[in-house]
Formats: C-alpha cells, structure tokens, sequence
C-alpha cells in the first residue's frame, strides 16, 4: 500500500461524478428534513462510494476495523430505529468522526494503529492538508472532458456530434411531449405539476442546496482522493547540518528536545501512592458502617434520607476518575520499578484500585436513592451509565496490574466504543419511564410534566400507564398525537420509534 501509483485521470472524473451525486442525493435525503432512515441509507451509499474508488488502497482487513464498521453502521441505524433527542444530536457529531478516523485507519499511507494517538494526526492530515489539496483536481479533470487539455480528433468528433444530437432532440421533444399530453390526461396532469415544483423552488432555496452540493461534492471527492492520490508531507523536519560551519551536532538536542513522557520516577509513585492510600484506607474504614448501610436506615448523625441521597455521589465520582487517572500514569511509570520496589508499587496500586471500586459503589448507592426520593431522569441515567463504565475500567487496570503484556489501551478505547453504541440501544426514554412509573406505584409520587416530555421510544409504555390510571396522561398525549404526524411526513425522515408511537396514539384515543 505504500507504493503509490498515480491514478488514471479517468478515475479522478468518476469518483467526480460519484461524489456529486451522492450529494444530489444527500441534500435530497436531509435539506429541510429530520433524519431518520436516511441516515443508514447515505452512510451505506458513502461506504460503496469510498470502497469502490479506493479498493487498492484498502490494507488488509482486521477485526478492529470490522468492529469500527459495525459501531458506525449500528450507530446510523439509530436515526431509524430510536427517537432519543440527546443522542440524536450526539451522533452528528460521533458519526463522521468516527467514518473520518476509519477511513484513515483503513486507506491511509501512514498505516496508523487503531489504538494510538497518531491515528487523529493522520486523520487531521488527510482531512485538511490532502482533502483540500484535491479541490483543484476536480476542474482539472471537468477541463479535460470539454477540451481544456488537447483532445483526440476522434473524441472531438464525437462531442461534436453529442452537442448535434442534443440540438435536434430539443424541439423534436417539445412536439412529442405535446401529443403525448393531449393523447393521456395522467401524463399531462405530470407535466402540470412541474412548474408548480419549480414555483415553490424559491431562489434563495435553490441557491442553498446548489451550493450544498457543490461543497459536498468537492468535500468527499478531495477527502476520498487524498487517500488515493496522496502527497507525503514531512512535518517539522530537521535542518541538514554543516559541520565544517554550522552547529556542533550537541546543539541538536536544545533545537530538537525529546518528546515529553508522562513516566514518573517509582519513588515518587510510591510515596503518592502510600499518602493517597492511607486517606483512602481511613475513609473506607471510618465509613464503612453506612457506606452501604443507608438500604437499612443506616445514616450518619445528623443526615437525613434525602440528604444523604443528595450529597456525595458527584463528589466521589471525581474522586474515583482522579484515581483512575493516577492509576494508569503509575502502570505507565511501574516499568521503571525493580525488585521490591515494583512489589510495592503493586500492592499499593491493588489498594488504589480496592478503595475506588468501594467509592465507586458508595456513590452508586446514593444515586439509587437520590433517585428513589426525587424521580428518575436522563442526566441521572447517564451518570448511571458512566460509573458501570468506569467500574469496568477499574478491572481492566487491574489486569494490567499484574500482567504487564495486558493490552490496557486497546481494551479500555474497545470497551468504550462498544459501551457508547450499545447506550444508543438501550432505549433510554422507555427505562425512565419504566423506573418513574415503578415509584409512583411504591411512592404516590409522579413528575408527568417530565415523563410526558420524552421522546417516542416511551409513548407505548406511556399510553398504557395512562390505561391503567384512568386517563392520567391523557391530555399530554393527545399533544403529542397532534405533533407527531409532522415528525414522519416525509419518508427520508421515517423513523420506527416515531411510526409506532404515531400508531399507538391513534389506536388508543380511536377507542
């Protein structure tokens, strides 16, 4: 793959063409409209588009790849499947990030490791430097079609004749058109309806989606081509030394330092270590009575049931990312450690890791009950989420801790990858709703202006709560029936949470 060969300039005019329809094609799909199922549709179009014009530039194929394409095909299926408005603002952002950082895995000439920082310079390069280094190949190829470059007789000829034909066909299809309207009212109810599309076509519309394609279209062909036709650039390189009258090479190191490292002395390490420990160890220890205690009515003096939901569980958080942290610049520095040293370091490092986990589930404790006495929402769900993630963090490092080979980085960007996607399935909406509904049923008590405010994926278990109470929140879904009809109007937009929902509330207040 790192032997490039310069493409025909023939191909440059066909992953032209491609591209500006895949961008007729996608201001078509999204211009003015909510993405729903288009959004797999594109992707699956781009990933054809790419696949097809840079085949030889492909390397060789691994699971870490396989599993990039899963994650972003499984990512735009949400835009169709799922109607949850904070990932649907996320994914905007997540999902041509990570097509930019697998095209670059998978086609660049850098062949950049999945797992390493220099993959996001690589996709920097490509994205900026090459991309736009191929915006003025596109005229280049257009001008040597229509005779910018000196063409064949015989091609001559035939565009010659083309531009004829097309002469001749103009009038000759005014008068067919015409028989065939007067011969057939449907086809000439067609022909009608085009100048009404180009009335409400206004110009300041037209003029939008023009430049829309224009720049979508040169954006993915100069991304594409930069993988194919790439330039190898040499950043900060270093100047070629005279030694007869230039510097003596022990002044190259001050032009040039070393590239910081984050390793630390395991002296230091271990001194950090011990003193962060023994806080730790007197924390759990002093505490340890109602830690866990609070299911029972265990509470420290002084603190009631809401406020011990209240307080806490952000703070130990911060504390248990802050010793991940730690955790993993000692990993990185424990090399340096020898004999009994490195025995102490590990020991340390395993109570580093004992007392976060305990923190970590101190403060997941309290959430349960700051949610039991004040409801369930998104931002409390997320939290929720986030300390499973970090929880599962916390066994990666210490696997790490003992075997040294553990690949922790690879594993830890795998697992949250494959943690973000399946949060996108988990169907968020529908478990707050489930959770809120469970405690109005223990507790008497429900927040029905939030709960009617999620998004579709919850309408189903919403209309049959509503069932069961007598028409509690009746009034707010007949709102959102009269809303829901303009979020599916247009099939690019269609989307399963939102057909369902839309069905269910028509059944339900049709009885």
């Amino acid at each position: 793959m790192n032997d490039q060969t310069v493409p025909k300039p023939e191909r440059a005019l066909q992953a032209l063409g491609a591209s500006f329809l895949l961008a007729v094609l996608n201001q078509y799909l999204f211009y003015g409209k909510m993405p729903g199922i288009s959004c797999p549709i594109f992707v699956s179009l781009f990933y054809v588009y790419v696949l097809y014009f840079a085949r030889d530039r492909l390397r060789k194929p691994t699971a870490a790849g396989y599993i990039w394409l899963g994650a972003i095909v499984l990512l735009s299926l949400t835009y169709a499947l799922y109607a949850n408005w904070l990932f649907f603002g996320l994914n905007l952002l997540v999902i041509p990030a990570l097509i930019l950082l697998h095209m670059t895995y998978m086609l660049s000439y850098k062949l950049p490791s999945w797992s390493g920082f220099g993959i996001i310079g690589a996709a920097a390069e490509h994205f900026f430097a090459q991309g736009l280094r191929h915006w003025a190949t596109a005229p280049r190829a257009v001008r040597r079609i229509f005779g910018g470059e000196k063409l064949p007789d015989e091609r001559k000829q035939v565009l010659i004749k083309v531009l004829i034909g097309l002469g001749i066909s103009f009038p000759l299809l005014l008068i067919v058109t015409s028989l065939l309207s007067s011969a057939d009212g449907v086809f000439h109810e067609l022909l009608a309806e085009f100048p009404q599309m180009l009335e409400r076509l206004s110009f300041g519309e037209g003029f939008a989606r023009l430049l829309w394609i224009i720049l979508l279209g040169l954006g993915m062909f100069g991304l594409l081509w930069g993988f194919i036709d790439y330039k190898v650039y040499t950043w900060n390189p270093k100047p070629e030394l005279n030694m007869e009258s230039g510097p003596a090479p022990e002044s190259v190191p001050e032009l040039f330092p070393e590239p910081l490292t984050l390793r630390v002395d395991p002296v230091i390490i271990t001194t950090i270590l011990t003193v962060i420990n023994v806080v730790y160890v007197l924390f759990v220890s002093l505490q340890f009575s109602y830690l866990f205690g609070a299911w029972e009515g265990i509470l420290p003096e002084g603190s009631t049931y809401a406020g011990y939901a209240r307080s806490g569980f952000l703070e130990l958080i911060l504390v248990t990312s802050i010793n991940f942290a730690l955790l993993l610049l000692s990993l990185h520095s424990a090399g340096l450690a020898k004999g009994l040293l490195h025995k102490t370091v590990t020991i340390l490092l395993y109570i580093l890791v004992l007392c976060s986990v305990i923190m970590l589930y101190s403060a997941y404790s309290r959430l349960k009950l700051y949610e039991e006495a004040y409801g369930y929402t998104y931002i409390r769900f997320l939290v929720h989420v986030f300390m499973i993630f970090l929880g599962l963090l916390l066994v990666l490092a210490a696997v790490r801790i003992s075997r040294v080979q553990f690949p922790l980085a690879q594993c830890c960007l795998a697992l949250g990858l494959l943690s973000y996607v399946l949060v996108n399935y988990l169907g968020m909406d529908r478990i707050i709703a489930q959770q809120n509904i469970e405690r109005y049923k223990s507790s008497g008590i429900l927040d029905t202006s939030y709960l009617t405010r999620l998004s579709s994926d919850a309408v189903p278990l919403l209309i049959e709560f509503s069932e069961q109470e007598n028409g509690m929140l009746d009034a707010a879904l007949r709102e959102k029936r009269e809303r829901q009809p303009l979020a599916a109007s247009r099939w690019p937009s269609f989307n399963v949470a939102n057909f369902r929902a839309g069905r269910a509330l028509e059944h339900y207040f049709a009885e």
